[in-house]
């Protein structure tokens, strides 16, 4: 016991110098039990709050709201992708149920509003699904349709329900069929955002510098490239880049993604590795920060985010985004943070945009009005004589004899 909670303090008093070389070395293998929280200042901020009153959408394979860690505190809502899978079943809320516990580890008097919009990598519809994204067959293509549709409406089902936080550990790169990109859902996000909702999304696993891994594609990732979502990355103990996360612009801030306990479907715990647990500790982070100033909107919680976080000494790279999550001095700004207002601010350019008028304006000479008089009184003659024609016509005829 105290061998481990002597190489936590450890770890936190080097991590500002493994930031330097927060590139794209690869993350140690080998980590302390919890040692996130000492990372990421997470006692320090539940000091300052809890997270009490917050709701976050975790927008995943399912949660098995009966786990001892959940203590009552989870509740499932509808189940958009279907499948067949039911809870239970090894394949039911297996990843879902971990990232709920991410979420609570850190913001422990929040509740979890589990939405089911996945399939874990072992459920049957998935592999019938990406069978029939091979084939192209239209008959068999019938789940991979509802798939498409499944985080749109969770996220919409969401935010009708009052979550103020959505967690979605999940990507293109590893769970979605097709482009990416979706209409569907981008609409659905900016109704989120519009709405006061913050998302956040997992960078993606895609990001190994190894030609024979599997999904070393580093393609572009959604939900996490889509305007308004907080990207998340996953660091390693030693303060540098998981060699598995992957490396985007859209990266904006890091959380630690190696070694990370979290509840097991099947009872008990299990560790776990992705960017997926990173954006659920920086999920409960955020609703921290809401039950600190529940009138944070989605870009104060975002700036504050980046503004605290342990940056790498270069500032923002694609690797780490603006660098590690320091919750404690989230908190605090939060607390500290004052009302937004909108407001049109004043033009203060040139009178005229390019380079304004090239002649003088056109005048025209004034009008002579003898001939508007002349005008008006033929026209007046004119609808005299018709009204006497006019009458004349109506005039009774004499009868003959």
């Amino acid at each position: 016991m105290i061998r481990r909670l002597t190489c936590a303090t450890a770890l936190v008093a080097g991590l500002v110098a493994g930031l330097v070389a927060a590139s794209a070395a690869p993350a140690v293998a080998e980590a302390p039990r919890g040692w996130e929280q000492q990372v990421m200042k997470v006692p320090a901020a539940q000091r300052l709050g809890q997270g009490k009153g917050i709701t976050v959408a975790v927008l995943d394979t399912g949660v098995m709201k009966n786990h001892p860690e959940f203590r009552g505190r989870v509740t499932n809502g509808p189940d958009f992708i279907g499948g067949g899978a039911r809870p239970g079943q090894s394949y039911w809320g297996a990843h879902g149920t971990a990232m709920a516990s991410s979420v609570l580890r850190v913001a422990p008097q929040a509740r979890v509003l589990s939405v089911r919009v996945i399939w874990d990598h072992e459920d049957p519809a998935r592999k019938r699904a990406e069978a029939a994204a091979k084939s192209g067959s239209a008959a068999a293509d019938k789940e991979s349709v509802k798939a498409g549709t499944a985080l749109a409406k969770g996220i919409r089902y969401a935010v009708d329900k009052g979550a103020r936080v959505i967690s979605m550990s999940l990507g293109t790169d590893e769970w979605g069929f097709g482009s990416g990109y979706d209409e569907l859902t981008a609409s659905a996000v900016d109704y989120a955002l519009g709405k006061g909702a913050i998302l956040l999304a997992s960078a993606g696993n895609g990001g190994s510098t190894d030609p024979l891994e599997v999904d070393a594609n580093n393609v572009v990732s959604y939900p996490a490239a889509y305007p308004g979502v907080i990207a998340v990355a996953a660091m390693g103990p030693g303060g540098a880049r998981a060699d598995f996360s992957q490396v985007h612009t859209y990266n904006t801030i890091a959380a630690p993604g190696v070694d990370i306990y979290a509840a097991d479907n099947r009872g008990g715990y299990k560790a776990g590795d992705g960017t997926s647990p990173a954006c659920a500790l920086a999920a409960g982070t955020a609703a921290l920060m809401l039950s600190r100033n529940p009138d944070l909107t989605p870009r104060q919680v975002r700036d504050i985010l980046v503004r605290t976080a342990r940056k790498p000494p270069s500032g923002y790279n694609v690797f780490l985004g603006f660098g590690l999550i320091d919750a404690a001095a989230a908190v605090r700004a939060a607390g500290a943070a004052k009302d937004t207002k909108i407001e049109a601010a004043p033009y203060k350019g040139k009178e005229y945009l390019g380079g304004g008028p090239v002649a003088a304006p056109t005048t025209n000479p004034p009008i002579d009005m003898t001939y508007v008089a002349v005008g008006g009184t033929a026209a007046g003659v004119g609808l005299l004589f018709l009204l006497l024609a006019v009458l004349l016509m109506r005039r009774p005829r004499a009868r003959r004899g």
